[in-house]
């Protein structure tokens, strides 16, 4: 018998190298044994004198995508032990362990395709260190034989790389050569184009066409981003007038598109590869984003996009490709389907995508997650303190913005961006992820959480789910979901007492049964107390009240008192042929005019009043992120001319706007002194319920915080009282599934006592 221990790394360990780095730990300290994946995440068994210094620098020297939450250890007595330290075949089947999300092209691996070599201009290289992960898993463990890589047996080059624990690509499951891995073709009308792929692909870019381009979760459809007559062409053929497009470029174009600053920059080298949004410096046609300010931008990401990049020489569009509303398209066949109205030509693989993920989109200054996509899921969130580790709990989300969250062990899996369930794709795409992530990860639910909207189709699927299990549903109130969520991604221990939960965004469901958007909670994980909201206003037409902003400018102008006949003379062009004798009848009536407290509508009748988006949003948020763009362009913080006291009613506001036109003050001041006053009316009753003692810290959270001008004058305004923002989870309904978890784990806590 050889006396050693037993050692158990938890945490995101499976496809990061980390049993070759454990491998030539223990050769360097002397040690014997074995070292194996399996399903709760590395096993080792080891032997020797520097046990301790081994232990310890399991996580203090893990590779660069290892996540080490745990490193558990034994005594043990072996009877069987190598006589030296060898790596084991992986053990058994399930997941207690988190998978690796996928990673950028790694350094070494960028030489390495521009550089001669057998792998020179090979899109597929990748390493231990960086490539295709989640994207590409069918099962865990995570082995070639359990991904798209699967059906391609490794040349002997590749094997005998594959084998050697020294080598950067030992047990690299992705790993392929020319010789053996996936191929890369161009065709035009569906027939392949003899020559070089990416040279054929950049050459029609030059010429001003779109490429569809298979990347690793989906395809996008690519354009000169310096082209005004490709960008009018994309813009055309997709139906798309004004939403910015995403952008992508080498490193070195950066800092002659944006304001390239260490945080952008580190940002945008993350492994993860997210798009992120940073200060444009106008340089391109105001067709790559109408009426922004900021450009969205990411570094390439794979191989293949590194040699597109080189071989076409500047920035390239890189929109998602899919028909509008519908998921992005992630197979050959589907591309030529759907995208052939759009592209007039093809980039194509054959390497399976196995699972559809959107780009990240994030923000470093101030830093913000806004879509958790690509390169960040299936990463895990750890839960706050206090909180059972033993609990399995799925959680649905909402509407808009969808994604679900499983706990267990102690982590909170949030899904990937899956879009607004009114689509009939997208909710077929949600159903796959909800059997996907509790098979992979062997997810078994005791309580379901849902949000308290009956008609939402996350609430209909949670009901369902929990009457075939039996198991009971937790319906959680949608802007308490948002302010859970916020405190969860800022480990709020469950026992840390209440907060001011300010939580602005479109609508959503409150516990009177009315439409809430604006609001002042005393919040913990448990219950939510309504402490303020925006003074409601009717949605005239129901849900198009969202779609055209001049319908919501009408209907605060009449809260503010203004006869007609003065309306008319200020508004006569934003209202002139709509039917705004019938909607004020309909509103009297109350018919399809239901009351709501929606700060993101009143972000809307602000925008119509400035002239900047009146008639039509074409795409969701477009009237409030113009009115953002414009803010930004007055010069430092704003004050609002109007007082914030009492209750928080925008009449007063809006006489004060109209005085301002009147007087000839520019729209990017007034635009200021609406984010002003909306900080200050919200802030000033938070900061006095931290410093009378009943709230803890001010949590920030709700879609309209994805709005940088309004998040940084709510800093300003609660200057010296502490504040919590949203970081890994986004503050849109993309992070309403971890709020909706955390407060049905805290309400069977409360109830078992």
């Amino acid at each position: 018998m050889t006396e050693g221990r037993i050692i158990r790394v938890r945490g995101q360990v499976q496809g990061v190298g980390f049993r070759p780095f454990v491998w030539t730990l223990a050769r360097r300290l002397g040690l014997r044994g074995r070292v194996l994946n399996d399903p709760e995440g590395v096993l080792i068994h080891a032997a020797g004198a520097h046990l301790d210094a081994f232990e310890a620098a399991l996580a203090a020297e893990a590779p660069p995508l290892a996540r080490v939450d745990a490193v558990e250890s034994q005594s043990a007595a072996f009877d069987q032990l190598p006589p030296d330290f060898i790596i084991a075949a992986s053990a058994g089947t399930g997941s207690q362990t988190r998978v690796t999300p996928d990673a950028a092209t790694c350094e070494a691996c960028r030489i390495e395709i521009s550089t001669p070599g057998r792998r020179q201009g090979y899109a597929f290289t990748n390493c231990t260190h960086c490539g295709p992960r989640y994207s590409i898993l069918r099962a865990l463990p995570y082995d070639r034989a359990r991904t798209a890589m699967s059906g391609f047996p490794m040349c002997p080059d590749c094997r005998k790389e594959y084998e050697d624990p020294a080598d950067r690509r030992f047990h690299a499951q992705p790993i392929a050569c020319p010789a053996c891995g996936p191929r890369l073709w161009y065709e035009e009308d569906a027939c392949c184009i003899e020559g070089d792929p990416v040279a054929l692909a950049a050459a029609r870019l030059k010429q001003g066409a779109i490429v569809a381009v298979k990347g690793i979760g989906g395809f996008h459809l690519a354009c000169d981003a310096a082209n005004p007559a490709a960008l009018a062409l994309l813009r055309q053929r997709k139906k798309r007038p004004a939403k910015p497009f995403a952008l992508m470029a080498r490193e070195a174009d950066l800092a002659d598109l944006i304001e390239l600053t260490p945080a952008v920059l580190e940002r945008l080298r993350d492994p993860a590869a997210p798009v992120v949004l940073a200060r444009s410096l106008g340089r391109l046609p105001e067709d790559v984003a109408p009426g922004m300010c900021s450009l969205g931008v990411m570094l390439p990401y794979t191989p293949l996009h590194h040699l597109l990049l080189a071989a076409f020489g500047g920035a390239l569009v890189m929109t998602s490709g899919n028909l509008s509303g519908e998921p992005q398209v992630i197979g050959n066949a589907e591309a030529r389907a759907k995208l052939s109205g759009f592209a007039d030509g093809f980039l194509l693989h054959d390497r399976e995508i196995l699972r559809r993920l959107d780009d990240g989109v994030e923000r470093a200054e101030p830093p913000m997650m806004l879509r958790r996509a690509r390169g960040r899921v299936p990463g895990t969130l750890p839960l706050p303190a206090g909180f059972d580790p033993a609990a399995q709990v799925l959680a649905l989300g909402g509407q808009m913005k969808a994604a679900v969250c499983l706990v267990k062990n102690g982590q909170a899996l949030l899904s990937q961006h899956l879009g607004d369930l009114d689509d009939a794709l997208t909710l077929e795409e949600f159903d796959k992820a909800i059997t996907d992530c509790t098979a992979l990860f062997d997810h078994h639910p005791a309580r379901i959480a849902v949000d308290l909207h009956p008609q939402y189709r996350s609430t209909e699927a949670g009901e369902a789910l929990a009457r075939a299990a039996s198991l009971p549903v937790t319906c959680v109130a949608h802007h308490h979901a948002h302010v859970a969520a916020c405190l969860g991604d800022n480990l709020w221990p469950r026992e840390g007492g209440a907060v001011a939960g300010i939580v602005l965004d479109g609508t959503g469901l409150g516990p009177d049964g009315t439409l809430w958007g604006g609001e002042l909670l005393l919040a913990d994980y448990v219950s939510a107390e309504r402490i303020a909201h925006l003074a409601p206003a009717p949605l005239p037409g129901g849900d198009r009240a969202a779609q055209e902003p001049w319908r919501n400018l009408l209907v605060r102008l009449d809260a503010a008192g203004l006869d007609p006949a003065q309306l008319d003379a200020i508004c006569h062009d934003k209202f002139a042929g709509k039917p705004v004798a019938a909607l004020r009848a309909a509103i009297r009536a109350g018919v399809n005019a239901p009351l709501s407290s929606s700060a993101g509508r009143l972000f809307d009748a602000v925008s119509a009043l400035l002239g900047l988006c009146v008639d039509r949003q074409t795409y969701e948020g477009e009237a409030a992120m113009r009115l953002e763009a414009i803010a930004e362009m007055a010069s430092g913080y704003t004050p609002s001319a109007v007082s914030s006291s009492g209750a928080i009613d925008p009449s007063p506001l809006f006489r004060a706007m109209l005085a301002d036109l009147d007087d000839g003050i520019a729209a990017p001041v007034i635009a200021g002194r609406f984010h002003s006053w909306l900080a200050e009316s919200f802030c000033v009753p938070a900061a006095v319920l931290v410093r009378d003692g009943r709230a803890g810290a001010v949590a920030l959270s709700g879609g309209c915080f994805q709005n940088a001008h309004l998040l940084k004058a709510c800093l300003a305004a609660l200057k010296g009282v502490p504040v919590l923002v949203h970081r890994q989870v986004p503050a849109n309904d993309g992070g309403l599934a971890l709020g909706q978890a955390l407060i049905c784990l805290a309400r069977a806590a409360a109830e078992s006592r």
